[in-house]
Parts: C-alpha cells; sequence; structure tokens
C-alpha cells in the first residue's frame, strides 16, 4: 500500500503578510499618561494591505482641557486648533468603523502600548468595549532585527531616516502613521530573512526566545524567593552583568523569557556560564551593594551606574566673577558653590548651561579676570547684544555681579519657578509666532536644568543630614529600619 502524503493547503500555512490588513494609528496627546488624565488631541490612521494605502483617517480632538507648552511646542498643536475640533466621543464610532473587524485587521503602532494604551482608555471611559484586535508594535520589532550598527536607537524618526521614508515623522499623528507604515514595510523586508512570511510567523518571531534562553533556564533554578544581587557570570569566573531584586528567583527567570527582548542581554545570557547570587535582608541593601559592585567591578554589560565618577554636572567656579561649567565628577562640588546635577551626559549639560545663559547676565568666556587683565581685555559680543555686563573690562561691578550669581545659586539649590515661568512665557511666545524650531530648543534646555536641579537638590537635602534613621513597615509584626551615618 503506497504511502499517504499529506500536503497542506493554503489555510494551513497561516495569514500572509501580503494579504493581511494592517491598521497603521498614532496619536497626539496632553501627556504621557492617560491613567493620569491626559487626553488625545489628534488621531491619524492608514489602512494598508498588500503594500498599498486603502485608507487613512485623521482627525483633531477636543481634549477638554488646555493643551500645555511643551506639547503646543513638540507638535505644533494649539488651544486655538482644538477648540472647534470633535470630542473624543464623537469620533470613536466612526474609528471603530475604519478599523474594522478584529477578525481582518491587525493594529500597528510604534511604541504600541503608548497608543493602545490611551485607546483602551477612551474606549472604557465611553462604556465602549475595545475589540481584541492583533498588534504589532515596530519599536519592538525594530529591537529585534535592527542592530546597533543599523541605528543608535530605535526612535520613529531615527528608523525613517534608515529606510529613507517618503514620509518624515514631525509629531504630527497622520503623518507619524504614514511614516510608521513606511518604516513596517521596511523591516518586514528585512524579516523575509528571518522566514517571516506569514502573520502567525511574525507573532512567534516577536515572541522568540534563543537557543541560549532556552538551554539555559537551569541557572535560575533553585534560588530564593528574597531580595538580593544577582551576578551573571562566564565560565571563567568574570562578571558579566550585575542586577538587583525584590525577588531573585521571579527576576533571574525573567532573563530566559520572550519577555527579555535587549540585544545586549540576550547576548550576556549567550555567554552565561552561571549566576551567583547574595541575599539581603532588604531591597534598599541590595540596591546599594548593586551600585557599589557595579562601581567596582564595571561588568560590560551593564550600563546604567557604570562609570559613576564621570557623570557630569554644573558648578559655579570659584573666581570673583564665577561662570557656569560643565564637570565631571563631584569630588569639586561645594554647598559653598553652586551647583546641580548628575546630567546625562556633557550634551545635556551644556543646554541646561544654555538655558541659564538665556535667563542670567552671567560672563560666558572662561579667562580668570583681574585687575591686571582687566587693562588688556576688550568686551565680546554678548556686550553689545547687551546679554553681559562685561566685568571682564571693569564695566560691571563685583558687587553688582554678585546679583546674578545669587540668582544662579538659588536656581540651582532652592527655587527654580522664577525661572519656570520666564522659559514657559518664552515658548508660548516663539509657538504663537509659529518659531517652533526655536521653541523646541528653548524646552529641550528648560528640560535639562529641571532634571539636573531637581535631581541636585535631592541629593542635597540627604548630604546635609548627619543621621538618617528610615522606619517603613514589612507587616503587622516586622518593620525595615535602616541607619544612616554620614562619614567626611
Amino acid at each position: 500500500m503506497a504511502s499517504q502524503i499529506w500536503q497542506p493547503g493554503f489555510d494551513d500555512l497561516g495569514r500572509f503578510l501580503r494579504d493581511t490588513t494592517f491598521v497603521v494609528v498614532d496619536l497626539e496627546t496632553t501627556g504621557a499618561s492617560a491613567q493620569s488624565g491626559d487626553s488625545i488631541t489628534e488621531i491619524g490612521a492608514v489602512k494598508v494591505r498588500g503594500g498599498e494605502i486603502i485608507g487613512e483617517f485623521q482627525t483633531l480632538i477636543n481634549p477638554g482641557s488646555p493643551i500645555p507648552p511643551f506639547i503646543t511646542v513638540l507638535t505644533g498643536i494649539t488651544d486655538a486648533m482644538v477648540i472647534e475640533a470633535p470630542k473624543i466621543a464623537e469620533v470613536f464610532p466612526a474609528l471603530l468603523e475604519f478599523f474594522g473587524s478584529p477578525n481582518e485587521t491587525v493594529v500597528v503602532a510604534h511604541n504600541a502600548p503608548f497608543d493602545l494604551g490611551f485607546l483602551r482608555t477612551s474606549a472604557q471611559r465611553l462604556n465602549y468595549q475595545w475589540p481584541k484586535y492583533p498588534v504589532i508594535d515596530t519599536a519592538h520589532i525594530a529591537r529585534q532585527t535592527l542592530t546597533k550598527d543599523d541605528v543608535p536607537n530605535n526612535k520613529l524618526s531615527t528608523l525613517a531616516n534608515f529606510f529613507g521614508t517618503v514620509s518624515l515623522p514631525n509629531h504630527r499623528a497622520l503623518d507619524d502613521a504614514r511614516a510608521t507604515v513606511e518604516v513596517m514595510h521596511g523591516l518586514f523586508e528585512r524579516l523575509g530573512s528571518f522566514g517571516v512570511q506569514t502573520l502567525e510567523d511574525l507573532q512567534s518571531f516577536t515572541h522568540r526566545i534563543t537557543d541560549a534562553q532556552r538551554k539555559k533556564k537551569h541557572l535560575a533554578e533553585g534560588l530564593p524567593q528574597s531580595p538580593g544581587v544577582y551576578l551573571f557570570k562566564d565560565n571563567r569566573g568574570e562578571i558579566l552583568y550585575v542586577g538587583t531584586t525584590k525577588s531573585l528567583r521571579t527576576r533571574v527567570r525573567s532573563y530566559f523569557t520572550s519577555s527579555e527582548t535587549r540585544k545586549r542581554i540576550t547576548e550576556m545570557v549567550a555567554l552565561a556560564d552561571r549566576v551567583d547570587v547574595i541575599e539581603c535582608a532588604t531591597v534598599l541593601e541590595a540596591e546599594i551593594r548593586e551600585l557599589r559592585m557595579i562601581g567596582e567591578v564595571k561588568p560590560r554589560f551593564n550600563r546604567r551606574s557604570k562609570f559613576q565618577e564621570k557623570a557630569y554636572w554644573i558648578k559655579l567656579t570659584r573666581e570673583n566673577f564665577p561662570r557656569l561649567s560643565a564637570v565631571r565628577g563631584h569630588q569639586s562640588l561645594s554647598d559653598e558653590d553652586g551647583w546641580c546635577g548628575p546630567f546625562n551626559g556633557r550634551d545635556e549639560a551644556e543646554r541646561a548651561i544654555d538655558g541659564l545663559h538665556e535667563s542670567l547676565s552671567l560672563r560666558q568666556c572662561s579667562p580668570r579676570i583681574t585687575e591686571r587683565s582687566m587693562k588688556s581685555a576688550s568686551p565680546c559680543a554678548l556686550f553689545d547684544m547687551g546679554r553681559c555686563g562685561a566685568p571682564c573690562i571693569g564695566k560691571e561691578s563685583y558687587d553688582s555681579y554678585q546679583t546674578h550669581v545669587l540668582t544662579a545659586m538659588t536656581y540651582l539649590h532652592f527655587d527654580i519657578r522664577a525661572f519656570a515661568e520666564k522659559a514657559e512665557s518664552r515658548m508660548a511666545a516663539l509657538a504663537t509666532a509659529e518659531r517652533f524650531e526655536e521653541a523646541t530648543e528653548v524646552r529641550d534646555r528648560f528640560a535639562a536644568l529641571i532634571r539636573g536641579t531637581s535631581r541636585g537638590q535631592r541629593i542635597r537635602s540627604l548630604t546635609r543630614v548627619p543621621h538618617l534613621i528610615a522606619v517603613k513597615d514589612q507587616s503587622e509584626s516586622a518593620f525595615e529600619l535602616i541607619v544612616c551615618v554620614m562619614v567626611d
């Protein structure tokens, strides 16, 4: 009897990507969190199948509240533009109709949790049942298919530049959705080399685990559930990665599941030969141990906290006419001087300094000013522009200059609200004049300074306390006691 040969039909192969209907969506909002009350200000969606666009959906949304100035700077969407726009309740039925049936439509977004989070929250508030659409995240796919040699990051603008898209992202919903369509097609071409042809292949690919993750699951066996520090080591005993957690077993297990998508971490897992742990009484103890160990060992797969001594700070120099300077390391910082930080790199520190210079008439030249230097010095263009009193040639006295220094120290150490008001007013004026690029620069400088001063104030509030005792309830019969003693 001849053996029977089974040949699968097309239905058994799954839904080919070329035959699948995708709705690519992008939102603009008043903020970053739907749960915190932020609202949608614009929706853009593109329906595509077989590489062809078969429909588009775009509308502004009246959020029912003022749009923050920094959002206007980012998107160009003003209160005046949305005042006569429909509310989300009026738009939602048409949006769902455009999306279509979850049996036919796959929803795509770049950083999908953000966009889908707002849509699901809106559906819940309007008493709609959000359909269970299959969801594809182009940012997630990019992280799995592109290397650091291809792109430095997976932002939509970076990927659009990499794939040479015709539509350029500009923080407007429809343009960003169109750019995402082109990025999606570029990623699909890359996925072809991985054998991804169907929707089922794509879903398996985005949730896959590597062979190393599968083979090394045993490294997480027998670990305790307590807080502690875990150390991935190679076969020579070299520490590859240091981490901390409130549950060693649960956290280490996650490195061997599909939830771990970071490329450098999957590379680390491939090299790992064992996992050592240090149990700790509290999470705080574990975090302190982790920081010290990373600073001492500098494991090659750790990024954060690896070079703490190389962090950038802002400080006022110690001289008769101080100036702002970006410095590395905290050894030269003193509360007698104005300082803040740390910053995420020199560029962010320089942006914060530029922001302060817009508000203060501090000198920006570097030579030390003395009575002798004043005789031969000449003022720079800032003096002619009215942005510096020219103490370098004696045009501004020591006492007068100190008023600028004291204002700078107030901003850096205590209260930045006066600076914030000036920056927000400046952003609003530039946005109203449609000078969005300049407004964006002001926003970035303002944001950098806010981050740096808030970090500095938190650090300063602790370092000024010689003895600190904190108590935290752990249960009805136990509590955590932490004692910190400052040592010179």
